[in-house]
């Protein structure tokens, strides 16, 4: 029961609310846990005359699960100019529970602890594991990240198919810019005229390909020959 507190107590007070320890250890702080923070949302659901009687009955039974204050808090207290001394984890914890984290899971039913599995460790071959409270503030930075991702994913898409679009339009093999850049002058104003393209023309007056060439020699030696 000691072992349990302590852990309790280490993952409330924890600062990104999740601590590392075996498996079976976090298997059975789970329960011990969640049973707690029930008595915290509990509290805050309270309503009526007697609400504040029974938020401290909630909160002394709450305080059952953690190690009690210091022993020495009542002596150093009735000593005239002397400091207090300091309240133990487990009085932090409480004060913690029932003003934050009662109010975070207010309308949450249960489940409020995760376990993830690291693996082995490296020594003793004991099952480690990650035991944490559910919405704490590393995953609501991720959460909060991915919907700024999201957002901006689709302003990018726009953008990207507005360039290519106007790409397609003023290229160089499209739209009315290709025509008038690549096209020759002559074929222009051979257009305009009425008259046949000067590429045409130059097509006619080509001179005559190689095996054109060697059938018109080829006839030439036969009529010689007769």
């Amino acid at each position: 029961m000691s072992m349990l507190r302590n852990l309790a107590t280490s993952l409330i007070n924890a600062q990104d609310e999740r601590i590392i320890t075996t498996l079976p250890k976090a298997k059975e702080l789970r329960p011990f846990i969640e049973r707690v923070i029930t008595l915290s949302r509990h509290a805050q659901a309270l309503e009526g005359e007697n609400a504040a009687v029974k938020a401290v009955h909630l909160r002394r039974q709450a305080a059952t699960y953690f190690h009690a204050g210091n022993s020495q808090q009542a002596v150093s207290s009735g000593k005239r100019g002397q400091l207090r001394a300091p309240r133990t984890a487990g009085v932090a914890a409480v004060k913690r529970l029932f003003d934050e984290l009662g109010e975070r899971f207010k309308d949450r039913p249960g489940g409020y602890t995760r376990i993830i599995k690291l693996g082995r460790r490296v020594g003793d071959n004991a099952e480690l594991a990650i035991i944490e409270l559910v919405d704490n503030p590393k995953e609501r930075e991720a959460i909060e990240s991915a919907k700024k991702r999201a957002k901006a994913t689709p302003n990018k898409g726009k953008t990207t198919k507005a360039s290519e679009s106007r790409a397609a339009e003023g290229g160089r093999r499209g739209g009315k810019k290709a025509d008038s850049t690549f096209e020759k002058k002559e074929t222009t104003e051979a257009r305009g005229q009425g008259e046949e393209p000067v590429v045409e023309e130059l097509a006619d007056n080509a001179p005559p390909s190689t095996a054109e060439a060697k059938s018109d020699q080829t006839a030439e030696e036969q009529e010689t020959k007769e």
